[in-house]
């Protein structure tokens, strides 16, 4: 059958429909994130250290998974995988509502970061899968709304929750139900988008190597974001602030405005420029936390880290996709998707025991300099963004647009045709 004629028409229903999963499953992920540090330290008494091997726990398992996920994306489908991901993290916060040991909660986020890395593999690949060539760092942005518009929104419905007498049961529950909602909502995702139709599809490598640099860099950044989500939440009762729920909720504010307005700038400035801003905007976040121990400071670092993790993400994400053909997309969005657990266990578990040993406040201040060394790395590794003529669409090729006799085959000239099963 052969393909529609080319479009640049992003938003489309199919692509709405990725989001308002996405933003139900990032609600849960929101209200997860936010209960189980202050769960491990008050009631299992598991100190900062317990709460960065909880975050690990969570990071390991997604970090083996994601390699795999890429073929099960391509071999089951992209509807499938994300209403799997979603139903295994369920079950697993429902489960958290009864666990009163450590061990218990690390076998559990283990779960959860299964679930989590199937979803976002698959909901990342779609949402590339549905966008035009030279608008991918553009739907990366308006995806990532979602993404942080849900864990900006969840915290606060997980301190709700639990309310002043801590009912860290009742928070668990109700996150087990959003993410068993986002399970159903994902029946109006598409199944995959076929844009190279009668192809036959290879097997693609576990790991892409495009995304190495790209990744490394994305963990520098996650890494400081790590040490943020991690200890905000008990080191802002320390400041006179009732909890970090509002914190959380002016930080994915910044985040969502940017990612709107802004969409465009990532694909006009490059990718260099662009997360430059963002790994200074981490960086002199974090360093004000750790340097000013007052509620001001932390209310306008959560501000300027949303602005550091509103333009982390797109232009990365773009850098790889564009080098790849695409039956390798799968495989190089688990690749470079895989760094996001990657820097959550470099802020979780080495900056965990720097806060555990130390203070948050060092905790912080080294987040800090995690981002400066992704700055280092940017700069160094990672070549710029192909885009238009640019454009990779398989291992060593290139479209040339002035050559029309090599772009017969390219995929990147059509319209993506959604499966509707």
């Amino acid at each position: 059958m052969s393909s529609p004629p080319r479009t640049d028409r992003l938003i489309t229903a199919p692509f709405v429909s990725v989001m308002a999963t996405a933003l139900v499953f990032f609600m849960y992920i929101g209200m997860v994130v936010v209960t189980v540090p202050s769960f491990v330290e008050r009631e299992l008494d598991g100190g900062e250290f317990g709460v960065g091997l909880t975050m690990a726990a969570f990071a390991v398992a997604a970090i083996f998974a994601r390699p795999f996920l890429g073929r099960l994306t391509d071999r089951y489908g992209r509807r499938a995988l994300m209403m799997a991901g979603a139903a295994v993290a369920s079950v697993a916060t429902f489960a958290m509502a009864a666990s009163d040991a450590l061990w218990q909660i690390m076998v559990l986020r283990a779960l959860t970061g299964l679930g989590e890395a199937a979803l976002f593999v698959a909901a990342a690949t779609l949402i590339a899968d549905l966008s035009p060539p030279h608008r991918r760092a553009e739907a990366a942005s308006y995806f990532s709304v979602a993404v942080f518009g849900g864990i900006g929104i969840g915290p606060l419905l997980g301190e709700a929750l639990s309310g002043s007498n801590d009912d860290y049961a009742r928070s668990f529950v109700g996150a087990a139900v959003l993410a068993a909602v986002a399970a159903v909502t994902v029946i109006g995702v598409p199944r995959r988008v076929d844009r190279a139709s009668g192809r036959a599809v290879e097997r693609q490598p576990l790991f892409q190597r495009a995304a190495l640099a790209p990744g490394l860099v994305l963990a520098c950044g996650v890494a400081g974001f790590a040490v943020f989500m991690a200890f905000a939440p008990e080191y802002s009762k320390t400041v006179g602030l009732g909890g970090a729920g509002g914190l959380f909720a002016v930080y994915s504010l910044v985040s969502i405005a940017l990612r709107v307005v802004a969409a465009k700038l990532p694909e006009r400035l490059g990718a260099h420029r662009t997360v430059t801003i963002a790994l200074v905007g981490l960086t002199g976040g974090l360093t004000l936390i750790a340097a000013v121990p007052e509620a001001w400071a932390l209310w306008v670092a959560a501000a300027v880290i949303g602005v550091g993790m509103a333009f982390l993400y797109p232009s990365l994400m773009a850098n790889v996709v564009n080098r790849v053909s695409e039956t390798e997309r799968a495989s190089a969005m688990g690749s470079l998707t895989m760094f996001f657990e990657v820097g959550t266990i470099l802020g979780g578990v080495v900056l965990g025991a720097v806060g555990e040993i130390a203070s948050k406040r060092a905790g912080f201040l080294g987040g800090g300099v995690a981002a400066l060394v992704g700055i280092a790395v940017l700069w160094q590794l990672v070549s710029p963004t192909p885009f238009g003529d640019d454009i990779h669409v398989g291992a060593g090729s290139r479209v040339a647009s002035t050559t029309p006799s090599t772009t017969t085959s390219s995929t990147t000239a059509t319209l993506p045709a959604c499966d509707p099963a």
